[in-house]
């Protein structure tokens, strides 16, 4: 489950100084169901030749991108989100509209990576809606911006999965499974502040690998001659 990016993280984290565990350091830690803290959206069975990257009036999340191309939080202003071709389909999904704060699970994956989802922090102008093989989830309360795509997708929440997981070629998660599953989390203002924090490590993080290998090797040499 992006286990590349994840111990980068980790990584970078303990060389900022700035290590963020997911798991309960009080007691005032909640504990619920998921299934009482979110309800779920209805998702569409649109494939990837339904979709295209240049116009329509709604935009689609498709399972796929949730499991190879975002991270934990998604910014749909700043990501090429798809946009689906059939104009006719968005009528059938006027109450399951995405909006920011929505957390999308991917249902199916070709191994443990099954259930990883991400958090849409911003969205485009057009009205976007959840794809194939993915769970939309609305929370039923405020959570701090950004904590629910990193918990739901750290070791602390997502082993809870592994041994409910489905299938042998192809794995996947159900709606039963996840709402049964338990999700923890601090005050709203410690929901912020860690949301914030592995934001700022996963820019880090993006910004890096961004960088041209030349100057990645220089910064490694400059570093070495300190």
């Amino acid at each position: 489950m992006n286990s590349d990016f994840q111990q980068a993280k980790s990584r970078v984290c303990l060389s900022e100084g700035a290590y963020v565990t997911m798991r309960p350091l009080a007691s005032s830690w909640e504990q619920r169901k998921l299934g009482d803290c979110f309800e779920f959206l209805k998702n569409n069975t649109l494939s990837r030749a339904d979709l295209n990257d240049e116009n329509g009036i709604a935009r689609n999340v498709h399972y796929g991108d949730i499991l190879i191309k975002f991270g934990d939080c998604l910014d749909g202003e700043r990501s090429d989100l798809p946009f689906i071709t059939d104009d006719t389909v968005l009528p059938k999904f006027a109450g399951s509209i995405l909006r920011e704060g929505d957390v999308i699970f991917a249902d199916t994956a070709e191994d443990e990576a099954a259930g990883k989802c991400v958090e849409l922090r911003k969205l485009p102008k057009e009205p976007t809606i959840s794809g194939l093989h993915t769970i939309p989830a609305r929370p039923r309360f405020p959570f701090g911006t950004g904590y629910l795509g990193h918990y739901l997708n750290s070791d602390a929440y997502h082993r809870q999965l592994l041994p409910l997981m489905q299938g042998i070629k192809v794995i996947s998660v159900s709606k039963a499974v996840l709402q049964d599953t338990q999700v923890r989390f601090p005050s709203l203002s410690e929901q912020s502040t860690i949301g914030a924090t592995l934001s700022g490590i996963d820019d880090l993080i993006t910004l890096h690998q961004r960088e041209p290998p030349h100057m990645m090797k220089e910064g490694k040499n400059a570093n070495q001659h300190q």
